[in-house]
């Protein structure tokens, strides 16, 4: 079986509103399920891929800020 994860999750998300991606964010953070992981990196992708370099520097802050 051969699965294209990052074009599931973009299919499944693409013309989603903000509300809707939020939902779907938070749903995937609050259920904890392991299986919901790559489905936020993927999204975590596209913010990386659509940001120029002051706001990944921002994400880098905010990522450290975090971990410590």
């Amino acid at each position: 079986m051969n699965l294209d994860l990052r074009k599931a999750v973009l299919h499944n998300v693409t013309g989603n509103n903000k509300e809707q991606l939020q939902d779907t964010i938070v749903d995937a953070i609050e259920s904890g399920e392991e299986k919901m992981l790559p489905g936020l990196g993927v999204l975590f992708e596209v913010i990386w891929k659509n940001s120029d370099q002051q706001k990944k520097e921002e994400i880098l802050t905010t990522l450290s800020d975090g971990l410590k």
